[in-house]
């Protein structure tokens, strides 16, 4: 066996020697440290009146052993792992020592007024404290050191610098050393402060942060850490940019609110991920508003276990509701509904039902029962594709099931009903779009047919995240080799994340006053290809070597570019800036409801009657891709 290897073997084992032999080698240390006081003082002269006696030159040093190694006992100094070293151990042994020498000051002035002089002098006491701290704490870090490079060389370790020469930037270079698997090497921080640049921080160099792109070109950097909180999204796609120009893998810090019991590990340092360079500005709501509409209500929502709908339950279970009604027909999703629900709080004031919103008995067993006062409307088919194959299915869920929850919630008097709609409702050109919109004109026509309910539309485009959307699938793809599939280069979609879209909902439900359709700031609109390429190299692959991206054709009814408003439409502005007002015509609600009772009668009819019979209602629906573009007129 080499002798490296015979090193290593001893060192680790030494790394979880036991506690009994760390006191041992402290008492060593404090022994002759106080021996080399007492010499010291004697300025190395062993026959001179200042000399202490040959039976001082024992008990002394054994007196100050036995009463540090009480404070030892008393602070557990011995009770750390030395490989595993820190400041929190470095300042334990602080603390103890000057305990220790506190208390060997108090029976100095006790000898001294029974005998009239000290037992131990004080130049020694002094001395001693220096020694001692100084020996338990270089032994302990020299051990570390000498560990960490034995099981983990410098030559095998990986290099990394990170963004971010402040507090979150430390704590992550402390993390990176404090974790002995990493095997990473922390070559330089990058930061805009003018007095952190050019200086050290626990030896490691701060650089300007302009500097990145040219550090980069000359190192070859395995990882770059971005350890800035709340960074926004423009300035973390630059970052993340340069560094995968540079075949640099790019990892972020997560908040602080995240880290475990308050302390960072390495193993909460996650890659960065495309909803993170999402360039939107930070959602500021209205809580009060909110609060005034959530609090001491009975809430029903309908898709409680679907993307949107469980999101919802997140954010209302921040407000102090009297009742949570959750309905959802889909059974795991459900399962894993209740137990997220159990775990934030008991399931207390929960009611989690699977239950299909299109079962007119048990819907209005649960809604004359419970008396919810609001209701959030999320349940929806909402896969183009699939809907574009199926319409009939939905008519039943997105028309039918929508005009049911709405005839009941104004039958028992819910208060306010706030329906989750979609951009492609506007001017579509698919099956889903177009039963998304007839269900906004039905809301919305009975919201003026009565004044018992207010009906209230939320409509955004597509969320991030959701089941089914784009970025899983491509995660999965890219996961599986590839090819990651594009239906065209120049397909584009407006995209959000789930919270954001959830948190706008609410404070949309909350400011409406019945009959809006809001809208949703969604910012710029993005390139699907550019998203699929992004993803590709974040995950550390070359497009074109490692995988593949090919492109399949729009999918029936599929837009190449999507809307928010109709060509006919605008907008008014609220007090939030990422809510708006959508103005769109109006309709008569028993020509509506007449219209909708007529196509919900042809749900087992043919597809081509079913669609014929939408595009009447909505005249702006255009099929696109699509084998009822026959229809068209």
């Amino acid at each position: 066996m080499p002798i490296r290897l015979y090193i290593k073997h001893f060192l680790k084992s030494l790394g979880i020697v036991s506690s009994i032999w760390i006191l041992l080698v402290d008492a060593l240390c404090i022994f002759g440290a106080t021996l080399f006081a007492m010499l010291l003082r004697s300025d190395f002269l062993l026959y001179t009146k200042a000399n202490f006696s040959t039976t001082e030159y024992v008990s002394i040093p054994i007196l100050i052993t036995l009463l540090r190694i009480l404070f030892f006992l008393i602070f557990k100094t011995y009770k750390s792992i030395v490989r595993y070293t820190n400041t929190t151990d470095i300042f334990r042994i602080l603390l103890a020592n000057l305990a220790g020498s506190a208390a060997l000051m108090a029976l100095n002035f006790i000898s001294r007024g029974l005998i009239s002089h000290y037992i131990v002098p004080i130049s020694v006491v002094v001395m001693e404290f220096t020694f001692t701290t100084l020996i338990m704490v270089f032994y302990r870090l020299t051990f570390k050191v000498l560990y960490l490079e034995t099981i983990n060389p410098a030559r095998k370790k990986r290099d990394v610098v990170i963004v971010g020469a402040g507090a979150s930037g430390v704590i992550t270079k402390r993390a990176l050393d404090r974790d002995i698997r990493t095997k990473y090497n922390v070559l330089a921080f990058f930061d805009k402060d003018a007095n952190k640049i050019g200086k050290k921080i626990e030896n490691v160099n701060v650089y300007d942060a302009l500097s990145m792109t040219e550090f980069l070109e000359h190192h070859n950097i395995n990882f770059l850490i971005v350890a800035i909180q709340n960074m926004p999204p423009s300035q973390l796609n630059e970052i993340t940019e340069i560094g995968l120009q540079h075949n640099a893998k790019v990892l972020v810090v997560p908040p602080v609110k995240k880290w475990i019991n308050g302390e960072l590990s390495f193993k909460q340092i996650k890659k960065v991920k495309i909803e993170d360079l999402l360039e939107r500005g930070e959602i500021v709501l209205d809580t009060h508003l909110i609060t005034r509409d959530l609090c001491g209500k009975t809430i029903l929502i309908t898709g409680a276990a679907g993307s949107i709908g469980s999101e919802i339950v997140r954010q209302v279970m921040k407000y102090q509701y009297k009742r949570l009604i959750l309905v959802d027909n889909a059974e795991t999703p459900v399962f894993y509904l209740r137990n997220e629900c159990y775990t934030t709080n008991g399931l207390r004031d929960i009611d989690i039902q699977i239950v299909d919103i299109r079962d007119v008995v048990k819907m209005e067993e649960i809604i004359s029962q419970e008396k919810p006062d609001l209701i959030y409307h999320a349940a929806a088919y909402k896969h183009v594709p699939m809907m574009e194959e199926n319409p009939s299915a939905s008519v039943k869920n997105n028309v039918q099931g929508t005009k049911i929850l709405a005839d009941l919630a104004v039958k028992y008097g819910v208060k306010k009903f706030v329906m989750v709609s979609t951009d492609k409702a506007v001017n579509p050109t698919n099956v889903m779009g177009c039963s998304k919109r007839i269900a906004e004109i039905y809301v919305q026509s009975l919201n003026f047919e009565q004044d018992t309910t207010k009906f209230i539309t939320t409509r955004f485009g597509n969320v991030l995240g959701t089941n089914g959307s784009v970025i899983p699938i491509f995660k999965k793809q890219i996961e599986n080799g590839g090819p990651v599939t594009v239906t065209d280069r120049e397909i584009t979609r407006f995209f959000m994340t789930i919270p954001e879209a959830c948190q706008l909902v609410i404070n949309a439900g909350a400011m409406g006053n019945g009959g809006e359709i809001f809208i949703f700031d969604m910012g710029q609109p993005v390139r699907i290809y550019d998203l699929a390429v992004k993803m590709i190299r974040l995950s550390g692959l070359t497009l074109g070597k490692d995988i593949q991206i090919t492109f399949t054709g729009l999918r029936p009814g599929e837009k190449l570019y999507e809307e928010l408003l109709a060509n006919k439409e605008n907008t008014t502005e609220t007090p939030n800036p990422k809510i708006m007002i959508a103005k769109v015509r109006t309709y008569d609600y028993k020509e509506v409801s007449k219209e909708i009772d007529e196509l919900i009668a042809l749900k087992d009819n043919t597809d081509f009657a079913i669609v014929k019979k939408m595009k009447d209602i909505v005249p702006e629906y255009i099929s696109k891709n699509s084998v009822f573009e026959a229809l068209n007129q």
